[in-house]
């Protein structure tokens, strides 16, 4: 469902058309994406073996004025997929018959920044190309991001408003270019952006975040509060352990959400087995409900190449008629970069950023996923899927990313088990 929000990406995009007129800024060697002190603490390279563009020239993409009144930084993120699949005929009963295909997974154009007018604000739109796969009559653009950000000062935090992500699951808090593996796969659990506000702080010297937001874009779509879906998330994280060097951390985090239900006084809990291009695996349809309360638990452990990633989820559903069902899902991802590097992890936002390749032939990282997704409780029959995945990636710069993942899926529905197994390759740029 897309959200049509004609008020803020227009203030933004003025915003950026006034930029344009304003000199460019000087060549800087750090990428937009990455924090400075990243770039300070790991060793990068002068160059890389594989082509890319120069931070020169990209460095040219960002304007500002002389006075730093305001800021506008240019990214975009491309995502290009292919997936090769190979089901048991129990699987083609499930599910139907999965193809093999070519997937322009992302093309998302981001324009960032801040500017002053009676305080600092900081800005973020980001558009994303869905013309490759849409359906006849489907916009060609989502607005993915569209908000305002400012500080209200350091012990209270910034207040973010506008489509934004919610504060809930490492999954979807994290960027998915971030992750090790490919796509997510707790994404029955969460949405993926709302409209509404967020009140976030990281305290205790950067030791430990904390985030609350209230989302509710019924009025984008012509309809009352009660009935469009109101929900409320709360996130806390702490790093206990923490080496100086950023090559051994501790990341523990918990947080909770509470989703309304929609007009229609239902819920729908669906997932796909970690490929954008496959139909749904896991499948409540809309059933009826009041709403529902999630708690998830996090925890990342890294050691200098060697990093472990958990995370759980569960459900409690007000759904009286169909039993109250609990639902719930899990992961656990293991990552080595076989060529030494550390996986930074951002103290600022909790959780880890991408691989920066230390050599000039770039990072190798070797990743392996177990997982599960029960939405099969009471009266309610999802699917219970199991998901193994093994996966090399190839980080070939700071920017590139080439990858190649196997995953095994196991799939009890409609009183069948049927497995899946398919390949997906990516090719992967970002800036």
């Amino acid at each position: 469902m897309r959200s049509q929000w004609p008020g803020a990406p227009t203030i933004l995009l003025t915003i950026g058309f006034l930029a344009a007129s304003v000199s460019p800024a000087a060549a800087q060697s750090k990428e937009s994406d990455i924090p400075a002190e990243f770039l300070e603490r790991y060793e990068i390279p002068p160059g890389y073996s594989f082509p890319d563009l120069s931070d020169r020239f990209l460095a040219s993409t960002r304007v500002e004025d002389e006075e730093d009144r305001f800021e506008l930084k240019f990214g975009l993120s491309v995502l290009l997929d292919y997936t090769w699949f190979d089901q048991e005929s129990a699987s083609i009963t499930q599910v139907g018959e999965q193809e093999d295909q070519i997937e322009l997974r992302s093309f998302r154009l981001m324009f960032r920044g801040h500017f002053h007018l009676f305080t600092k604000f900081d800005y973020r739109l980001s558009a994303e190309y869905k013309g490759f796969s849409n359906e006849p009559g489907d916009d060609d653009f989502n607005v993915t991001d569209a908000y305002l950000a400012t500080e209200l000062g350091p012990n209270i935090g910034k207040l973010t408003v506008g489509k934004q992500k919610e504060s809930h699951s490492y999954e979807m808090v994290g960027d998915a270019a971030n992750l090790p593996h490919h796509e997510r796969i707790l994404s029955p659990f969460f949405r993926s952006r709302n409209t509404g506000i967020k009140l976030s702080n990281a305290i205790l010297d950067d030791r430990a975040t904390w985030a609350v937001g209230w989302a509710n874009d019924a009025w984008l779509r012509d309809e009352s509060f009660t009935g469009g879906g109101t929900s409320v998330t709360a996130r806390v994280t702490g790093v206990p352990l923490w080496s100086e060097d950023g090559s051994r951390f501790l990341h523990l985090a918990a947080s909770g959400r509470y989703n309304g239900s929609d007009s229609q006084d239902s819920l729908r809990y669906s997932g796909k087995p970690a490929s954008n291009v496959a139909d749904l695996y896991v499948d409540t349809e809309k059933f009826a409900a009041d709403g529902g309360w999630h708690l998830g638990l996090e925890a990342l452990a890294n050691y200098r190449s060697l990093s472990v990633t958990f995370e759980y989820i569960q459900s409690w559903l007000d759904a009286q008629q169909v039993g109250d069902p609990v639902f719930k899902g899990w992961y656990a991802t293991g990552s080595w970069v076989i060529t030494g590097e550390t996986r930074p992890y951002d103290r600022k936002v909790g959780y880890a950023r991408r691989v920066l390749p230390s050599g000039g032939w770039g990072a190798v990282e070797a990743v392996l996923r177990f997982g599960n997704v029960d939405l099969d409780d009471a009266g309610v029959s999802g699917g219970d899927m199991e998901l193994f995945t093994a996966a090399l990636n190839w980080w070939a710069t700071r920017r590139w990313k080439l990858s190649l993942g196997y995953n095994h899926v196991s799939l009890d529905r409609f009183g069948i088990e049927g497995t899946t197994d398919f390949f997906l390759g990516r090719l992967q740029w970002v800036f």
